[in-house]
């Protein structure tokens, strides 16, 4: 697979005069692809320019100088870990640069070697270096600025073309880079292997042959058995999640997993990336990106009805990603899962299906005051067309739900309880387990709404005994377009289809029809193939890194950032619940949301700023928008650093102001 080079930096211009003598030799790609290449990767002049491009300056321009800095350390930097993951591609590299670990292989370079490089292989993207991390430049003990770039500190590096990364802008840098790219380009070609055979000898078994085990190769993984209810141990603010190893979890370094995520070597407006947008989508690895090229290259075909490979390909992709949901949120059988598009519409689903069946005008569904537009919607649609009753479970001054209340709420005309497992607006994490429990000893039905939930923490909807569980792909590293409803098979066998179309029939004439069993029933028409593919390889993914490590570090950083966020002045916390995953809403006295977004994306800050569509639950705490900072587990608290700083600098621009008009 060619490895694309991007900038966003149009402004400026390369001299490449250097190029000019370059000839390159017969077996790379044609002149268009080198072509392309060579523009992507000269657009900027300087590699390590750091000024916004915006071309705007307005008050709100955040400066590195005169920041009050956040009272907390930096987290520790990182050491290059050997990719043993990915030994082919890292191998070819270690042939261009001396500083990878000894102890990896120096594996042949060949055309065979080639095309196993090149197809997807679980561990992450083939990318040459890690970009960038610059750290903070130390003003205290404990504090940090804006992280800007040395230009004198600068060193040339022979195998790292991307404009991102840390060389000197030499002409000498200029015709290695170029010399590097080209190379590098070169490695990545696939040869003229069989398709057939290319998706065994790059890793992924042939679909018709599929092992029923992989053994995991990412090399941060400890293979040992983790129960994280038995690591219960206090948690410092100031001791980062990399330090504190003694606790028995498998090791997890944030540096690697970064760099299985190529979105995220990227500069915007001069900066590193830092996504911190994650509740309303996460980004992809390059595993599930390769899965999903390989999936179009190689087995992209209608499914279940054709005699031919590609649809025999097809189908047992498709219905292997089944197998990883239903064992991914632990679901008794495949039978159960139904691919969808999203968390929207499954519960449009099971509101059109199982709700106009079973709910009636005078009964009684049961939302609580966090939920997400899309499980309050359908709800109230449905109450509409029924003449059924909404109530409204009510959350505490801190957001969490208040259970005593919902007790009072149950009675015999309840015949749903509708409720999220971690809102999408105030990270609170409800009491799940107790909600089902008390709704099943009054012979109430319970949907959970685990959107924000299924990425931060352990699923098991046997162990909760959920009757219906939705969630989207997006939310969880897959492709948008793409989600899943599980629903008890007692349930989805009673339920009507709500669509009507191929793909879902056994037999059809014009006075009859006869509907395959679920999950068929409910897939009408060609699905969203290969995105199902890609959710299954996410979640693979997040698999072999194991969710258990992930809610453990992403605990750690939220913690971090809550104690961080406390050393802004003017600035408003929106939900302190003690039960919190991933999310750090709030508002700043003097500044509107949409003005504090644009400030922290001058920095290369991305955070979402509105009402996230979660308006009555905000309007309980008497704000209508918030500033929605959102976690994921290749995030580090360096990132929330600078999100601090940029802060601290809008009340420094807020106390200058109040300086001015008196």
């Amino acid at each position: 697979m060619t490895t694309q080079l991007y900038t966003n930096n149009s402004q400026l211009k390369q001299d490449t005069s250097d190029l000019a003598a370059f000839s390159p030799p017969a077996h790379l790609p044609d002149e268009a692809t080198l072509a392309r290449l060579a523009t992507a990767l000269f657009a900027e002049q300087s590699p390590l320019n750091t000024t916004s491009t915006t071309g705007q300056h307005s008050e709100l321009n955040v400066d590195a100088a005169n920041i009050t800095p956040p009272p907390h350390p930096p987290q520790a930097a990182e050491p290059l870990s050997a990719l043993s993951g990915r030994a082919p591609n890292i191998a070819y590299q270690k042939s261009l640069n001396q500083e990878y670990p000894t102890q990896i292989p120096l594996y042949p370079d060949n055309p065979e070697r080639r095309a196993i490089a090149s197809a997807p292989i679980i561990g992450g993207a083939n990318l040459p270096r890690p970009p960038l991390e610059p750290h903070f430049t130390s003003i205290g003990a404990h504090s940090h600025a804006i992280p800007q770039l040395d230009l004198n500190d600068a060193k040339p590096s022979h195998d790292a073309p991307f404009y991102f990364l840390n060389f000197a802008q030499t002409d000498q840098s200029t015709a290695t880079a170029a010399n590097t790219a080209v190379q590098h380009t070169a490695q990545q070609q696939p040869s003229a292997t069989d398709a057939t055979t290319l998706p065994q000898t790059a890793g992924y078994a042939n679909p018709l042959n599929r092992p029923q085990q992989q053994e995991q190769q990412f090399y941060f993984l400890d293979h040992a058995h983790v129960d994280v209810a038995h690591h219960k141990t206090s948690i410092d603010p100031l001791a980062t999640p990399l330090q504190r190893s003694g606790d028995g979890l498998r090791s997890f370094d944030v540096q690697a997993i970064r760099r299985d995520f190529p979105i995220l070597q990227q500069r915007v407006h001069g900066h590193p990336l830092i996504w911190l947008d994650n509740a309303a989508t996460t980004h992809k690895p390059q595993v599930v990106i390769d899965r999903i090229a390989h999936f179009y290259q190689y087995e992209n075909s209608n499914i279940h009805r054709a005699a031919h490979e590609l649809a025999a390909r097809a189908t047992d992709a498709y219905e292997h990603a089944r197998q990883v949901v239903a064992r991914f949120i632990g679901a008794p059988s495949v039978r159960d899962i139904i691919f969808v598009r999203g968390t929207t519409e499954g519960i449009n689903l099971i509101a059109k299906s199982w709700g106009e069946q079973n709910i009636a005008a005078g009964d009684e569904i049961i939302l609580s005051h966090l939920e997400h537009h899309a499980n309050i919607v359908p709800w109230y649609q449905l109450s509409q067309k029924t003449g059924a009753k909404l109530r409204i479970i009510p959350v505490d001054d801190d957001g969490q739900i208040m259970v005593s209340a919902l007790a009072q709420l149950i009675n015999k005309r309840t015949k749903l309880i509708a409720i999220t497992q971690v809102s999408n607006a105030l990270g609170t994490i409800t009491p799940i387990a107790e909600v089902i429990q008390l709704a099943h000893a009054n012979g109430v039905r319970v949907l959970v709404d685990g959107a924000q939930s299924v990425s931060h923490l352990p699923t098991n909807v046997q162990a909760l005994d959920a009757d219906f569980f939705v969630f989207s792909g997006h939310k969880v590293f897959a492709p948008t377009g793409i989600g899943v409803v599980y629903a008890k098979a007692e349930l989805l066998d009673s339920m009507p289809v709500w669509e009507g179309g191929g793909n879902m029939i056994q037999d059809v004439t014009f006075e009859q029809v006869i509907y395959q069993p679920a999950p068929n029933k409910f897939e009408a028409g060609t699905g969203n193939i290969a995105d199902a593919v890609g959710l299954g390889a996410a979640l693979e993914y997040v698999e072999a890194i194991g969710i258990d490590n992930i809610a453990r570090y992403e605990h750690d950083l939220l913690q971090y950032g809550q104690y961080a966020l406390r050393s802004v002045a003017g600035l408003r916390p929106i939900g302190t619940a003690k039960q919190k995953a991933s999310v750090l809403s709030f508002t700043l006295d003097g500044f509107s949301t949409e003005q504090v977004g644009q400030a922290l994306n001058q920095h290369g800050i991305a955070v979402r700023s509105g009402h996230h569509c979660a308006q009555p639950i905000l309007r309980r705490f008497g704000v209508e928008q918030t500033v929605r900072p959102s976690l994921a587990f290749y995030n580090t608290t360096e990132e929330i650093d600078s999100m601090v700083a940029v802060l601290q600098q809008l009340t420094q621009i807020k106390q200058r102001r109040s300086i001015q008009l008196r």
